[in-house]
């Protein structure tokens, strides 16, 4: 067994479609960042994309777009994750992925590195494939434009702060902005009851499905049920477009918007966490 680095992502993509199309929803995010890279290479200023090979066969998979985590697929042999840790030669911030795969890697990281891993997020990794309407609430949906800017600049870091507890976000939200406001594959949404009061992004399209996220209603907007309507709203408009799935990610110590998107008809794949690495 061995670990590669492939330099084109649509090779990557092509290579290891079997073992990250057999669980899409668990694999969306390395789907849809790998995605990126192919089909808009400069939107990532660097990549790394691994493959974990047995023989000819595709055994492990993981991407990197530094200085951001590592994205893990789940392996189709354990071993693979030893694998990829020793050959990593760079520094790892941290890891993105499901469990438990995510901690094994953390381990094998810890064992390779002497780093030592830390939790940073636990989520949930949901999947939709029918929607179910929401009650009605004032206003409507529409989506965002160039002069909403301002707004979402001020709830993104809003969101970043609260959901995430990440204060120093400014070049990778421009690079969020630019790039949503401009591909037709992604782009924000805003529920509008009198100016706007929530607001939900889409982005990282894989083969079947659309990322949603991030959803985010200020505080002063909260329980008036925008955050369901804009959430529908999104999720409603990209299976019309001919998407199969909707994925999202909740926080697991917030059982509101965990029960808001369970009453939509989201439903729970598997759990995924952020481990950070500290060097010893």
């Amino acid at each position: 067994m061995e670990a590669v680095r492939v330099d084109d992502a649509a090779e990557f993509l092509r290579r290891a479609e079997a073992l990250l199309l057999a669980d899409e929803a668990r694999h969306n995010l390395l789907l849809g960042v790998a995605g990126t890279l192919r089909d808009h290479p400069g939107h990532y200023p660097e990549q790394r994309l691994w493959l974990i090979l047995d023989g000819a066969r595709v055994v492990g998979a993981a991407v990197q777009t530094p200085p951001h985590n590592l994205i893990l697929a789940r392996p189709a042999e354990e071993a693979a994750l030893g694998v990829l840790a020793a050959a990593i030669d760079e520094e790892l911030p941290g890891v993105v992925g499901a469990v438990p795969e995510v901690e094994l890697f953390g381990a094998a990281w810890e064992r390779a590195s002497g780093a030592h891993a830390e939790l940073r997020v636990a989520q949930g990794i949901y999947a939709l494939e029918k929607l179910i309407s929401p009650e009605p609430v004032a206003g409507r949906a529409r989506a965002a434009i160039e002069e909403d800017r301002p707004v979402l600049v001020e709830w993104l870091r809003a969101f970043a702060r609260e959901a995430l507890g990440q204060e120093e976000i400014d070049e990778r939200l421009e690079r969020v902005l630019d790039s949503r406001l401009t591909h037709a594959d992604a782009g924000f949404v805003l529920w509008d009851d009198v100016g706007p009061v929530s607001l939900a992004g889409f982005g990282g399209t894989t083969p079947n499905g659309t990322r949603i996220g991030p959803v985010y209603t200020p505080h002063e907007h909260r329980g008036r049920g925008y955050g369901s309507a804009v959430t529908a709203a999104v999720s409603a408009a990209r299976l019309a477009a001919g998407r199969r799935f909707c994925f999202l990610y909740t926080d697991l110590s917030n059982p509101t918007s965990n029960k808001i998107y369970v009453a939509l008809g989201y439903r729970r794949i598997c759990d995924s966490l952020e481990l950070a690495f500290r060097n010893a």
